[in-house]
């Protein structure tokens, strides 16, 4: 009897046993779905602070916020390295230990992580210790992890997580933390090209409008806070004649002066750019193809009737220049008068999709249209 009690009680500990690893693995695999549910919120996040946020600043601070966010992570500092020199372009920390944080890489417990690619978990024993890498503060960061940061294999930067506890990342899930590191470098890596774009982007001399790349970042920031935009791409089909006919320099004034009259009749919303050599674009944001018809025939009739010439002292100007030798032309100029003609293309453009490609679809129709052609055009 005693023998068969014992064996229902050793069936009974085995069968709860099993049943707890059961709910363990269970309760494991949840929170693994759970984790993977937030990491796919977090990629999303990303994605939508590229497309909503202007500047390269802007949104790697609008990312780290979503770390600090979604992971609970009490501090978070990004550190890019520009060739130059190393710059907090994301932190929570209070500014005044920002010359600490970006100065990691000459600490040596860093220096090694860094060298070698890999994560270094430090941290205190308790609340009377300091870090090493900490300078003025005491009380504000009792454990971090440290991650050196690479695109392809090119180091730029770290990203650090600081905690106010002792060996608060003892028990992290390290594979997840990997993961954020890799959405981070992808956000990076994605707003170096706009970075680039960015410091490319001039003003032409003559009609002191920006150039195409100016369309890519901040004109495109400007452009997708509508759902429906309109772009126009228009040509002075007329302006190589002008140059060969007349003089280069009232080529550069026609340019000026169409410029001047678009720029003092459209409003500071839209988005106005010298695009290449004789043609402009216009986006017209958040206003639908209807809706920019008749401005666009009131322009064209206007710059069309427009009779452009040189003033005396831009003609002694230039006629200086060839005396002078700077200057190609063969004689001095004299007092010619021009009359642009126009060519518009316009097309709808939706927030989220690809601007290059509605460009380029306007810049073909007119490369191709013929050289008499004077229209206004919706492709």
């Amino acid at each position: 009897m005693i023998i068969a009690v014992v064996v229902i009680l050793v069936l009974i500990v085995l069968g709860l046993i099993v049943y707890n690893v059961t709910i363990h693995k269970k309760i494991q695999k949840f929170k693994n779905m759970n984790q993977k549910i937030t990491n796919l919120y977090v990629v999303q996040d990303f994605m939508n602070a590229i497309g909503e946020t202007s500047s390269v600043e802007d949104k790697i601070k609008k990312i780290n916020d979503i770390l600090i966010e979604r992971y609970e992570i009490k501090y978070s500092t990004i550190v890019v390295f520009d060739g130059a020199e190393y710059q907090v372009k994301a932190s929570n920390v209070d500014e005044k230990h920002w010359d600490a944080l970006k100065s990691l890489h000459e600490v040596d417990m860093f220096k090694d992580s860094i060298e070698t690619a890999t994560p270094k978990y430090v941290t205190v024993n308790n609340d009377n210790e300091k870090l090493p890498y900490q300078k003025m503060e005491f009380g504000r960061a009792k454990s971090a992890i440290f991650f050196p940061l690479y695109i392809d294999n090119v180091y730029i930067g770290y990203w650090i997580i600081e905690s106010g506890t002792p060996h608060d990342f003892d028990n992290v899930d390290t594979t997840v933390l990997e993961v954020i590191k890799e959405n981070i470098v992808s956000v990076l890596k994605t707003v170096v090209h706009q970075k680039t774009l960015e410091s490319i982007v001039r003003k032409d001399l003559f009609s002191g409008l920006y150039s195409e790349e100016y369309l890519y970042g901040e004109g495109k920031r400007i452009i997708d806070q509508y759902t429906i935009s309109t772009i126009c791409m228009f040509k002075i089909t007329n302006l190589q004649d002008i140059n060969k006919k007349y003089s280069r320099e009232l080529g550069n004034k026609v340019i000026t002066e169409v410029s001047k009259i678009i720029k003092e009749n459209i409003s500071q919303e839209y988005v106005f750019v010298r695009y290449m050599g004789p043609k402009f674009v216009i986006a017209f944001s958040g206003v639908e193809a209807n809706g920019v018809a008749d401005f666009l025939n009131d322009m064209k009739e206007k710059i069309e009737e427009t009779k452009i010439s040189l003033t005396d002292e831009e003609i002694e100007e230039a006629s200086l220049e060839v005396k002078q030798g700077r200057n190609k032309h063969e004689n001095s100029l004299e007092r010619e008068v021009a009359t642009p003609r126009l060519n518009f293309v316009i097309s709808s453009y939706y927030k989220g999709t690809g601007l290059e490609e509605v460009l380029k679809k306007e810049e073909e129709y007119l490369d191709s249209a013929d050289q008499n052609e004077s229209d206004i055009t919706n492709i």
